[in-house]
């Protein structure tokens, strides 16, 4: 074990017991022990001591023995419903990769936008962002990798053997392939965790809710931005690759195509229960409208979804289904469990008056909005390079709204930002799955990636303080 995972196993439950005997009060006796629990959670996260996942189950044992709060009302947070929607999105991205319909739209995104290099770079950003909106940014970089390393080895192999230029191009389709499986989950509720952690903190705690379309609305254009931007960084100024000409890419599409084979039955019953259930998601106000009573929720349409991928048939007589549940061992059931601790977590803070103590000492303070708003963007976003995205919104998404409260803003309007800001890190391999799958191939040495991360990271800053001021207010 590495001596920092070491150093987090002993540190978590020390500063517990510290922060638990404390001999005066910080908060409150509550608040104290809340602190104390958030604090082991945080060493234990960051140093990733134990599983992220079994941290994230320490609430529902210590909560109640504190006496914080009954263990009833802590489990009642592992069940909350954006659990279950993230349950069903799940479930369809493991149809998706069942069939290989996944790989399928990919493979013909990279073919329709051409084969000259930086529209081949392009048509891999825009294939591994358009899967990573619905399957895992893990799943869909996995994906793309092989097919983006044929296409590189076609360059090391041909006669000028691998120049300047073709490094170049490598550097520029494994970073845009890492960082677009970034920047494209922020463009749904199911495409990253974080986004589902901050929809269920307000969901519990502020009966405040974020439909699946209208996070679109900001999600998806804030998504395609930050990818057009990445590809001409990428592309126009720290990598290009000029006068590099080559046919072959075309090839390697085609023979991916070819063995795949003809569009199966089974791909053609998972697209068709895919497109319903993204149908459903955007028109589920209408619906409601139409349907008075109806009460269709996000929640309700993923399980739809999730019901139908196990119970509609392909094949009645032989008994064949999409999936069944022995295909759920490759479900990350453990990211459930931290949306779980997570929202415990914020249970906590809230029922314990820190959340309101925050809001106090923000409210009685002079702090400027707009200062604050850049300051929390940019701690998350430099934050999320260190550790886990999902457990570092789990922890200050709470707090977040205090200080929204303490500053009189509505809640929206400072935890949206704040929440994007940890999907868009660029800088380390340790930062994202993406970043360290394509680290991991080889191509790219981390002063190349911190080189370009740092800049994306600061465009990213800037980004988010706009949609800060400018595009949540006008749209929430």
């Amino acid at each position: 074990m590495p001596t920092s995972k070491k150093i987090g196993l002993i540190l978590g439950p020390l500063f517990f017991l510290i922060f638990s005997n404390l001999p005066f009060e910080l908060v409150s006796e509550k608040g104290d022990m809340v602190i104390a629990v958030a604090l082991w959670m945080l060493f234990w996260w960051i140093t990733e001591a134990v599983s992220i996942s079994v941290t994230a189950l320490l609430p529902l044992l210590l909560f109640p023995l504190l006496k914080i709060l009954p263990i009833a009302e802590v489990g009642a947070n592992y069940g909350s419903p954006i659990v279950f929607l993230f349950f069903g999105g799940f479930v369809m991205a493991l149809a998706l990769e069942k069939v290989n319909l996944h790989k399928r739209i990919a493979l013909n995104i990279i073919r329709l936008t051409g084969t000259t290099p930086n529209k081949v770079v392009l048509g891999f950003m825009i294939a591994t962002a358009s899967l990573s909106m619905w399957i895992s940014n893990t799943a869909s970089t996995v994906v793309m990798l092989p097919i983006a390393l044929s296409v590189i080895n076609l360059l090391i192999n041909d006669e000028d053997g691998f120049t300047k230029n073709d490094q170049n191009f490598a550097l520029s389709v494994m970073l845009g392939i890492a960082f677009s499986a970034n920047a494209g989950g922020i463009a749904t509720v199911i495409g990253t965790p974080p986004n589902s952690v901050m929809i269920g903190l307000l969901e519990n705690e502020y009966n405040i809710e974020i439909s699946f379309l209208k996070w679109m609305t900001l999600g998806l254009p804030f998504s395609i931005v930050l990818i057009a931007i990445t590809y001409l960084v990428l592309t126009k100024w720290m990598f290009p690759n000029r006068d590099l000409t080559f046919n072959a890419s075309k090839e390697v599409i085609r023979t991916e195509l070819q063995t795949l084979g003809p569009t199966s039955g089974k791909e053609k019953m998972v697209l068709f229960i895919f497109g319903v259930t993204v149908f459903l998601w955007i028109f589920r106000t209408l619906i409601n409208k139409m349907v008075p009573g109806l009460g269709l929720s996000d929640t309700m349409i993923s399980i739809f979804a999730a019901i139908a991928l196990f119970a509609v048939p392909y094949n009645i007589k032989k008994g064949d289904f999409i999936i069944r549940w022995n295909d759920t061992s490759k479900l990350a059931w453990g990211i459930l469990i931290l949306f779980g601790g997570g929202l415990a977590l914020a249970k906590g803070m809230s029922a314990s008056g820190i959340v309101d103590l925050v809001a106090n000492t923000i409210a009685q303070s002079e702090i400027s909005i707009l200062f604050t708003a850049s300051l929390l963007i940019l701690l998350m976003l430099f934050m999320t390079e260190l550790m886990s995205n999902v457990a570092l919104v789990a922890v200050l998404a709470p707090v977040v709204a205090g200080i929204a409260i303490g500053l009189n803003i509505p809640i929206l309007y400072l935890l949206i930002p704040v929440t994007m800001a940890s999907s868009c890190a660029f800088m380390l391999p340790m930062a994202t799955p993406p970043n360290a799958i394509v680290f991991a191939s080889g191509y790219v040495k981390v002063p190349q990636m911190a080189r370009v991360g740092i800049i994306l990271n600061m465009i990213s800053v800037g980004l988010l303080i706009l949609v800060f001021q400018f595009v949540v207010p006008l749209l929430f």
